[in-house]
């Protein structure tokens, strides 16, 4: 086959799904279909997994896509290498050394300037007076030197440690926007490009629109919200926003935003379930999918040898990468390509065709004192020659090992290993693999990249971020279900490694605002606001923020609801209504010749609403809970035992299971400006026998 040239398609981001940890980018390009077919499809970030590789047509009838891999390249930059930031770091390096250096010789100079003293002439032997006198003008005009020459120097002084301060702020400005600042861009002088060189199968000239969607980590997402709520309104509107962090190599600029709760990184594959027969010993079936390879194999790629050595492609220094030839980051198989043909591996020949000495059979014994077989040798990954294959394409025959016994293959169908038969990670041999590996299957093996598992591991450092407050891991908080949310509209999300909040879209939710109080606990009632999810979608748990139609902005935590589910998020204490609980003990004996204790409790609570709007309070009491048959304990109030999960009770208001044994509930309505007394209370009955004399009774 002859290889044509290779047209350069640009393309442009148009989507981008991010999962639990890492993401899945389409990008956009078109053009019309050349001579030869040769597309180049550049612009891919060098983090870019080369087995999550996919290319559709998603516009342009009578066009499919038989190629598709990675090339990276590496060219320098224009600029000589270093942006803008970078730039001024260094002059801003520069300018700080210098400040620093004037300011110390102005140091220098204050110092020097400020030892200058006057000094008294010497007086002579034969000179009478004590002193000689020296003239008080030049002692005065010393000091007057020296004063203003230090007020010229301090001011001096003053400026270059005001300058230093000044630059000393702008370059911590600087390292911050440097650690903000994006990876999209080359920080050497050599940049690394990855393209996606396709061959398309069509007629040339025609209009055609290409997808390539490729998979990426360094990217993270946790969930949030707003919720605007309304006294008195039965609804709400949650604002379902998206913190997004990702370091991929590449901005995100007005893209189609969407975010999944799955793990890109699992595999789908259906599991395989032994079976376990009773009865006599048969021969395990041949493994599905086996075949035997096709008829003069060796000969398809007589054509390719016959256009000589291929021409090197990837640009400066640049250096082709197969796309099967990595480990595969997403969970789809590898080499798998739109409109590719799928092929086969093949099956092993009779042992009677076999060259002596036979490699050991796959899954069978080896020799004694043989090397083990790799991963992808024996009868499948190297088969020896085999029914019109020629020779020159039958790999050579391993050494024989001296004094060492052959091994007697094993009759029946053949029994690859696990690796041979794992289909995903299988990669087609193109026609520049040696000859005995061309056109056949064999397991994918990863290419060491040290440049590119750099780039990998600094993209994902960003799942070690701080997340936000009250922000929960979407894979964790998701339990058993996988759900994505898409965005309602584009989005930018710069390549720095911080978290960027985007806005996916409003759900509208069911409200209705309950007070609670345990008033034996804490004399203190909580607002609460039970949230309904009626709509179709799950909510993940995350940090929500509350603003009420009176002002009230607080920050609670909300729990995963799924479709249907209602939850109580407490917005913290309520001042408009008051509480107060009273408990009287009266202790008595009764039955015959006061064999029983009895301990009667009274409880008393009274509530007051001074708010402007009617409440409905719910007010939660504990009665003791015996596990003794003779110890009664019997209730005289009209509160209400709590639903149980179940019963089909109502009104009990949301997660019952999380209220302790014992609890009971009084629920009151109260108008605006009233107030009521709730009564209650209950008997302990405890036989003499089993009293402690002198214990606490406990109110």
């Amino acid at each position: 086959m002859a290889l044509g040239t290779e047209h350069g398609w640009a393309s442009v981001l148009d989507g981008v799904v991010v999962y639990a940890q890492g993401a899945l980018c389409t990008r956009l390009a078109r053009g019309a279909v050349p001579a030869g077919g040769r597309v180049r499809v550049t612009g891919l970030p060098r983090v870019a997994d080369p087995a999550s590789l996919r290319v559709r047509v998603v516009g342009g009838s009578g066009v499919r896509v038989t190629e598709a891999r990675l090339e990276v390249a590496a060219e320098p930059v224009a600029d000589g290498g270093g942006d803008a930031l970078r730039r001024e770091a260094e002059r801003l390096r520069e300018a700080q050394a210098l400040v620093r250096a004037r300011r110390d010789r102005q140091s220098a100079l204050i110092q020097e300037v400020a030892a200058l003293r006057p000094v008294a002439p010497p007086r002579r032997r034969d000179d009478p007076r004590p002193h000689r006198p020296a003239p008080v003008e030049a002692w005065l005009d010393l000091t007057e030197f020296v004063d203003g020459r230090l007020a010229r120097l301090h001011a001096r002084l003053t400026e270059l440690e005001e300058e230093a301060l000044d630059l000393d702020h702008q370059a911590e400005v600087l390292e911050e926007r440097l650690a903000r600042a994006s990876d999209a861009r080359p920080d050497t002088h050599v940049d690394t490009t990855v393209s996606a060189v396709l061959t398309l199968d069509g007629p040339v000239g025609r209009e055609v629109e290409l997808a390539v969607e490729y998979g990426v980590p360094g990217a993270v997402w946790v969930p949030s919200y707003r919720l605007d709520a309304r006294q008195g309104d039965g609804v709400g509107r949650l604002v379902l926003r998206a913190s997004v962090a990702q370091r991929t190599g590449e901005d995100w600029t007005g893209v189609r935003v969407a975010f999944a709760t799955a793990d890109l990184r699992r595999r789908s594959d259906l599991p395989r379930l032994a079976s376990i027969r009773i009865g006599r010993s048969r021969p395990a079936p041949a493994p599905a999918g086996w075949r035997e390879p096709p008829a003069g194999l060796g000969d398809l790629f007589s054509g390719y040898d016959a256009t000589g050595p291929r021409p090197a492609s990837g640009g400066l220094f640049g250096r082709a990468v197969a796309a099967g030839g990595g480990a595969g980051f997403g969970a789809r198989p590898a080499g798998a390509v739109a409109g590719a043909v799928a092929a086969t591996p093949p099956v092993p020949p009779p042992a009677a065709v076999m060259p002596p000495p036979p490699p050991p059979a796959p899954g069978g014994p080896q020799a004694p004192g043989a090397a083990p077989r790799a991963a992808y040798g024996g009868a499948y990954g190297a088969p020896p020659p085999t029914r019109g294959m020629p020779a020159s394409a039958a790999a050579p025959a391993p050494a024989p090992v001296a004094a060492a016994p052959v091994a007697e293959p094993v009759a029946g169908p053949p029994q690859p290993s696990g690796a041979e038969l794992d289909y995903a990670a299988l990669v087609l041999s193109g026609p520049d693999a040696p000859a005995a590996r061309r056109g056949r299957l064999f397991p994918g093996t990863a290419a060491a990249d040290p440049v590119a598992a750099e780039y990998r591991q600094r993209a994902e450092r960003v799942a070690s971020l701080p997340l936000p407050g009250h922000a929960a891991r979407p894979r964790a908080s998701a339990g058993s279900f996988d759900h994505r949310y898409d965005a309602a509209a584009r989005a930018d999300i710069p390549s720095d490694g911080t978290w960027h909040t985007v806005t996916v879209g409003e759900i509208t939710v069911g409200l209705r605002t309950e007070y609670l109080c345990v008033p034996s606990v804490e004399q203190t009632v909580y607002a609460t606001l039970v949230l309904s999810n009626t709509s179709g979608q799950a909510l993940l748990a995350g940090g929500m923020e509350v603003a009420g139609g009176d002002g009230l902005m607080v920050t609670a935590a909300l729990p995963t609801l799924a479709p249907g589910g209602e939850r109580r998020v407490g917005l913290g204490p309520a001042d408009g209504i008051r509480v107060t609980r009273r408990t009287q003990l009266h202790e008595s004996t009764a039955g015959l010749r006061g064999g029983t204790m009895v301990l009667d409790h009274r409880v008393r609570v009274e509530l007051a609403n001074t708010l402007a709007r009617p409440v409905t309070v719910e007010v939660q009491e504990r009665v003791p809970v015996s596990s003794e048959a003779d110890v009664k304990i019997q209730e005289r109030a009209d509160w209400a035992e709590p639903a149980r999960p179940g019963d089909g009770a109502s009104g009990a208001g949301p997660e019952p299971e999380t209220l302790a044994p014992g609890t009971r509930l009084w629920r009151v309505d109260l108008p605006a400006g009233a107030t009521t007394a709730l009564d209650g209370g209950y008997e302990i009955r405890i036989p003499a026998g089993k009293t402690l004399a002198g214990g606490d009774r406990r109110s």
